[in-house]
């Protein structure tokens, strides 16, 4: 390997190559430090003298399918001129992590169009070190956004596997992320709140959220003026939440006065909306025999098929309040204990649904495409 290859091929500058190693299918390049290229890291001066070295070595670019590292000697510095004692910088990577420049933005580009774990199968690393990657990269980013600006946001949590979650908060009006936290919940949001209260003059006219109680208190405790909107998507996924365990319970009830075929396997064709099922004859028809020889469940289908139209086709405030109430009263006559139940959540979340046609049909929607 040339000098040119580690600038061209791995982003290395002042540094000369010394030899390649082969370990269990890994390739290990030991470069050297030009002398002329170390500097003091505090003053940039060359008026040093070295106080020691360490040996490190970094995780960088794979050639084909084999993970290589580069393994070199990282000085320890006195400066004659502001008299520092401190480690040279390394230039193509950090001391304090384990991989090199070049492979952390190779990351970064991979996971635009991947999720965390298909980035880490495909490049042989450890999903906590992509993880940590795309997190070093998101606090550098956002760590010195104002946030003086905010005026509406979203907050939401996404699932990113077996590690748990995050919670995100969106500006809405610019689509930027403003606040990462670890975990789900209003403990997560805790550090948002602490930034925040060093804007005094911030006013955030409106929140979209879904309908936790732990998010609603947080925002009644920490935005008292902000308007609360519940978000349509979270909505319609609790009905249908709902809907799948009245359906289990239907089939466990009715299974030896109905064929088999009628309601197994019909959870998929409730629950997508109606539109996604006009192509496809076969699937329709199985739908239709399902709630025509159930009444219960087709009341429950057909009520789902209505609540979804508040926001599809009510063209203002006025016509989504008399939608809500017209839904309410039905499900309430309904004679359906989860209609019923379901009905009563609405009521009490009543403003805050309707607030959605009040703030430009603000809600969650932006933040799915950050779900792993």
């Amino acid at each position: 390997m040339s000098t040119s290859l580690l600038y061209h091929g791995f982003g290395i500058v002042g540094y000369r190559y010394v030899r390649s190693d082969y370990q269990k299918g890994d390739i290990i390049f030991t470069i050297t430090r030009e002398k002329f290229s170390i500097r003091c890291p505090t003053c940039k001066s060359k008026n040093i003298v070295k106080r020691g070295s360490v040996i490190h070595r970094f995780h960088s670019l794979p050639i084909g399918k084999k993970q290589t590292y580069i393994k070199t000697e990282i000085s320890r510095v006195e400066c004659r001129e502001c008299n520092t004692i401190r480690q040279a910088d390394i230039g193509f990577a950090e001391s304090r992590f384990t991989y090199t420049k070049a492979l952390g933005r190779y990351v970064l580009d991979l996971s635009r169009h991947m999720t965390i774990s298909d980035t880490a199968k495909h490049l042989g690393l450890s999903w906590d070190l992509v993880k940590n990657i795309q997190k070093k990269y998101l606090k550098k980013k956002y760590s010195s956004l104002k946030l003086s600006q905010l005026k509406r946001i979203a907050i939401d949590e996404i699932y990113i596997g077996k590690r748990g979650y995050l919670t995100i908060v969106l500006n809405v009006l610019t689509g930027a992320v403003v606040f990462v936290g670890d975990g789900k919940g209003s403990d997560a949001l805790e550090p948002f709140w602490k930034k925040l209260r060093c804007y005094r003059k911030l006013k955030i006219d409106a929140v979209a959220i879904d309908m936790s109680p732990a998010y609603i208190k947080a925002i009644r405790e920490n935005l008292k003026d902000s308007i609360i909107i519940f978000d349509h998507f979270h909505v319609i996924k609790m009905f249908n939440e709902k809907f799948g365990n009245f359906r289990r319970q239907l089939f466990h009830a009715t299974k030896e006065l109905l064929p088999k075929s009628v309601l197994k396997g019909t959870r998929w064709l409730l629950l997508t909306a109606k539109e996604k099922l006009e192509n496809t004859p076969r699937k329709q028809q199985q739908l239709e025999q399902a709630l025509e020889l159930n009444r219960p469940l087709a009341t429950v289908y057909y009520m789902k098929e209505d609540l979804r139209q508040l926001w599809n086709w009510a063209d203002d405030k006025v016509a989504a309040q008399w939608h809500l109430k017209s839904w309410i009263e039905i499900a309430r006559s309904s004679g359906i204990g989860m209609l019923k139940k379901f009905s009563d959540t609405l009521e009490k979340h009543f403003d805050g649904i309707l607030a959605y046609f009040d703030f430009d049909a603000l809600s969650t929607g932006p933040l799915e495409k950050y779900e792993q």
